[in-house]
């Protein structure tokens, strides 16, 4: 048709081919001689044309305009906006016309669908993406493989590992059939999220279905097995991908188990692994260098850390933010602060922008040295050049100011992550409590222990404590006592602490009968070490009426007489002039240890 082939000539220039009257004519053109699939074409151009000068929106109206021209909207008319829409970054444009769309009657299928779930999953719209998924599952349709690819992987690096899992099994039960590529995707997820066993049990699923593992599979269980710190399983199938005929360990596969043995500090194997891996004529990348720049900073030895820099360099390797983050962190380790701010700037001499780990690191230090002014001007720098901080950031910035009883500043600060979307850690909250029991404020503290539900945190045997001991400061010995009555009924031990200051300031209210019963519910072990103590505790402040009835029980549970204790004991009683709890208790010992013990 020649006046077809004028336009497509037309929209090859600049000039014609934001025209918008070259489409509209054609358009009209072709719905009046009933052309209505080359009309669909010509609106697809127009779009994607006028949305490359920001004039999608005044391309979108006309569409809908040419429907009163006659022009009969479809399902291809909304996948042509839809998919135009969310490469231009649109998303939200074209959920409205979406929406639009179907009030006009159009009915969506399943390219619509997808091309809104990977649009939102190529944004990181992890909620989004799970509604648009849902809403296209409901309807019975189905993504490729590819796309399933996309989704579980975007899913998994968003932390939702589990909704990953149940969109797989879903997608399978409508149809899909898997590839390798689908189950390594979701096998690196779980491997990254550290679930090692369901890993594996995807694995032998995998495999039960007739498809091969690769090596990029083995890699990432691998790896997975090297974070965990299971080095023996690791090099076991590290063995058996050596000796397999069809795939051999490549550089990723190397560079994890380097990357395992440093972690713990296994330098010598690490060695050994870069000299076989040099050996099969694999070349060590950036990240098997940093790997062991990294474990020789975390033994210490920073010659042959600078040595493997100096390595990188001959071999023209930039070392990455990464590599020096590793060796900031392990100077910073060893108190060598201005060894690494001097290798910071060696790193921005070098064109390396810090991150949010280096950032982290050192105003983690500057915390640890109490100083609280650099470690803020850091967080200054970091917010100022557009880096925002993680919740771990914001975790030692506020026990930092706790540790200092800076309650309102470390609130402002608590506040302020949860304004950004941050979700306190079980650390956060339990800083926030021992700061607030320090200051003498337990009634914020408990304002802090009840939130941790909504952060989806469980308090720690050191949460509880904190709390314990600030109600106990406060004497408020009952809240004290149900506190610990609940968290050994939750299976939490009491840290040594806890359990003898809640027993001591019992027995100091004068009430060890119920300092007896909460020690009671200990297991003997601990039972034993925390009523030596306490009788020692007792001693100290010559309270020997009641050291006594704690030592009495000791000797009933131990069936032998600890020396300190006993020489604590009796030390008080002569000092106290309490001869006769002396002589009653030589009198014991002697007749249930023999003389000895009383010596």
């Amino acid at each position: 048709m020649l006046a077809l082939s004028f336009f497509y000539w037309a929209i090859g220039y600049v000039k014609f081919r934001h025209f918008m009257r070259l489409y509209i004519v054609l358009a009209m053109y072709l719905i009046k001689n009933g052309n209505f699939e080359r009309a669909h074409e010509v609106m697809h151009f127009m779009l994607r044309n006028f949305g490359e000068i920001g004039m999608l929106k005044e391309a979108i109206d006309m569409v809908f305009e040419m429907q009163n021209q006659g022009l009969i909207l479809n399902a291809q008319s909304m996948n042509s906006i839809v998919s135009v829409a969310n490469e231009m970054g649109h998303v939200d444009m074209a959920e409205k016309v979406f929406g639009e769309m179907c009030d006009r009657g159009v009915c969506p299928d399943s390219f619509c669908f997808e091309s809104m779930v990977v649009a939102y999953c190529r944004m990181g719209r992890v909620v989004e993406a799970d509604r648009w998924l849902s809403a296209m599952l409901e309807r019975g349709f189905l993504v490729d493989n590819a796309t399933c690819t996309l989704i579980t992987s975007v899913f998994c690096e968003n932390g939702s590992v589990n909704r990953a899992l149940r969109v797989f099994e879903k997608l399978i039960e409508l149809g899909l059939a898997p590839n390798v590529i689908n189950y390594t995707c979701l096998i690196n997820g779980l491997c990254k999220k550290g679930i090692i066993k369901h890993a594996f049990e995807l694995l032998e699923e995998m495999v039960r279905e007739g498809l091969k593992p690769n090596v990029f599979t083995h890699t990432v269980l691998i790896d997975g097995l090297c974070k965990k710190g299971w080095m023996d399983k690791a090099f076991r199938l590290f063995l058996k991908l050596v000796k397999s005929d069809n795939y051999k360990p490549n550089v990723h596969t190397y560079t994890a188990m380097i990357a395992g043995y440093c972690k713990q500090e296994k330098m010598n194997r690490a060695e050994m692994l870069l000299s076989r891996m040099q050996e099969q004529e694999l070349v060590p990348n950036a990240n098997t260098y940093t790997a062991l720049i990294d474990g020789y900073c975390k033994v210490g030895n920073f010659d042959a850390a600078y040595e493997f820099l100096c390595v990188m360099d001959e071999k023209v390797l930039a070392p990455t933010v990464f590599t020096y983050n590793a060796v900031i962190d392990g100077l910073c380790k060893k108190g060598w602060v201005q060894e690494a701010y001097k290798m910071l700037k060696k790193g921005m001499q070098g064109g390396i922008s810090p991150d949010l780990v280096t950032y982290t690191i050192l105003i983690s230090q500057s915390c640890k040295l109490a100083d609280n002014k650099q470690a803020f001007s850091l967080y200054g720098k970091m917010v100022k050049t557009g880096i925002s901080p993680d919740m771990y950031t914001y975790t030692t910035l506020i026990a930092a100011l706790c540790r200092q009883k800076k309650m309102k500043e470390s609130e402002k600060l608590f506040d302020e992550a949860v304004i950004l979307g941050l979700i306190p850690t079980k650390e956060t909250c339990t800083s926030m409590i021992c700061g607030y029991c320090r200051d003498k404020s337990v009634a914020m503290a408990k304002k802090y222990f009840q939130r941790m539900g909504e952060y989806g945190c469980v308090p720690d045997s050191l949460t509880y404590g904190a709390l314990i001991s600030g109600l106990c400061k406060e004497s408020k010995l009952d809240e004290a006592r149900e506190l610990y009555n609940t968290m050994i009924d939750k299976g939490i031990p009491p840290c040594e602490v806890t359990r003898l200051t809640v027993a001591y300031e019992y027995c100091k209210n004068n009430e060890p009968t119920i300092a007896m019963h909460l020690l009671d519910r200990l297991e003997k072990k601990l039972w034993i070490r925390t009523v030596s103590t306490l009788v020692r505790k007792l001693c100290s402040e010559k309270n020997v009426d009641v050291a006594a009835l704690f030592f009495h029980k000791l000797l009933d549970k131990q069936q032998s007489a600890d020396r300190v204790t006993l020489a604590a004991f009796m030390s008080a009683c002569y000092e106290s002039n309490n001869y006769d709890l002396v002589s009653s208790m030589n009198e014991r010992i002697t007749k249930d240890f023999g003389e000895s013990m009383a010596q």
